[in-house]
């Protein structure tokens, strides 16, 4: 899941292969010793050697062994990983593990394998965050190893924050800032608002959680479109967004907040201040967030938090429903999903957002807070999407969605009428 961010005052902040003849279950099952088709007989543990030394290589700033698992004659790869390493030399790793998934042999001595990174920052991350990659493997005769000829992103992913350049640190009281070729000034900067955005979170979301943030400034926009795997004209208008998996687990992948610098630093200190308080509800509220969850919902509430000192009318902060609203056209239903397409119109999108603030303003000021929060949580708890919102609505608020829609939409001509 990626939560979206957009300039203004306002803040919106399968990925497998399928590959040829593979037997998952080999290597997920250690008792198993057949190889896959066309490879050598313990080929996945030999494999896995290798990127265990490659790990053990980054967790001790290694870069003679972290480039000793490259084929020699992979001169261009030799020379990118040694970069890396030194690109992620004030990182503060606290584990890096991978874990082979699946392998594609090529003949007896060549293998594509996919493989699933998981690291964690030290003193931030409960739990690690997993990256997919795709690695070329080649078997050296002479001594019977594994060694890497190629490593890239597996598809619908994107390269990683240290493959971009020098990773710059910036630790704040709550939040943790890297930035890439971008003025330490300016992390410094970022890294101050986060450390006011954590606890106004905390004062607008009652269960516990981590307290902290990790916020990632590339340099561009292209390089925050490279990070999501994503093209970059989806993200021009966006000042930030956070990555985080859905699905209520507290042993998720921890969450990423990623900053277009651009777009950023258009906005004031209020604007960049309400764009990392959404971005951080959403990594307060994950656990509570699922596939149930409608987008009008997790993206409200985001703003709902974010907006909740009352700084600003109702009119400044859903200009776009404002304009709709006075010109006679205001919205018959609650957003959709697709209204909150990345490359939607940026009208319709800005209206989205706005109308599930207003959804949620509803609910705080006509049932309460607890009520909210209670209404968040069961909607993330349902099975499915099916019937999550009307359950939630007959068992948390004691109405129907006919009735809520009537509601809310008279709340939002009575609010910016």
């Amino acid at each position: 899941m990626a939560d979206q961010g957009r300039t203004g005052t306002g803040a919106r902040g399968g990925r497998r292969r399928a590959a040829g003849a593979v037997l998952a279950a080999l290597l997920c099952a250690a008792a198993c010793s057949a190889p896959p088709p066309g490879l050598p007989h313990n080929a996945a543990a030999d494999i896995r050697a290798t990127l265990d030394r490659r790990a053990a290589a980054v967790m001790h700033h290694d870069a003679d062994a972290y480039v000793s698992v490259v084929a020699q004659d992979a001169t261009d790869l030799r020379a990118a990983q040694r970069k890396e390493l030194g690109h992620l030399a004030d990182m503060p790793i606290g584990s890096w593990t991978y874990r082979l998934t699946d392998i594609s042999p090529h003949g007896a001595d060549r293998a594509t394998a996919d493989v699933r990174l998981g690291y964690r920052i030290k003193g931030y991350d409960s739990a690690p965050v997993s990256v997919d990659r795709v690695l070329d493997l080649e078997r050296d005769k002479a001594d019977g190893r594994w060694y890497l000829t190629a490593d890239r992103p597996a598809r619908g992913g994107g390269r990683q924050l240290w493959q971009q350049g020098d990773v710059e640190v910036v630790r704040g009281e709550h939040s943790l800032v890297l930035g890439v070729g971008r003025p330490r000034e300016e992390l410094t900067g970022i890294a101050d608002t986060a450390d006011r955005a954590v606890p106004a979170v905390s004062g607008a979301w009652p269960e516990k959680w981590a307290g902290r943030v990790v916020v990632l400034v590339p340099d561009t926009v292209q390089d925050m479109g490279e990070l999501l795997g994503s093209p970059a004209a989806n993200y021009r208008g966006i000042a930030a967004v956070t990555t985080g998996e859905t699905g209520g687990s507290k042993t998720a992948p921890a969450d990423r907040v990623i900053v277009n610098p651009q777009a950023y630093a258009l906005l004031g200190g209020f604007g960049q201040r309400v764009v990392l308080t959404h971005e951080t509800t959403h990594v307060a509220t994950r656990t509570r967030t699922s596939s149930a969850t409608p987008t009008w919902l997790s993206e409200g509430f985001a703003d709902w938090a974010a907006y909740r000192d009352g700084e600003r009318t109702a009119a400044e902060v859903a200009p776009e429903l404002a304009d709709a609203v006075r010109s006679g056209e205001p919205p018959a239903a609650l957003p959709t999903d697709g209204d909150f397409g990345f490359t939607e119109d940026p009208d319709r999108l800005a209206r989205a957002y706005e109308g599930g603030w207003l959804a949620c303003e509803l609910i705080a000021e006509r049932w309460g807070e607890e009520k909210l929060f209670a209404f968040y949580r069961a909607v993330g708890g349902h099975s499915g999407r099916d019937g999550a919102v009307e359950q939630a609505l007959h068992e948390v608020l004691g109405t129907t969605e006919q009735d809520f829609t009537a509601r809310w939409r008279e709340y939002v001509r009575d609010r910016l009428g």
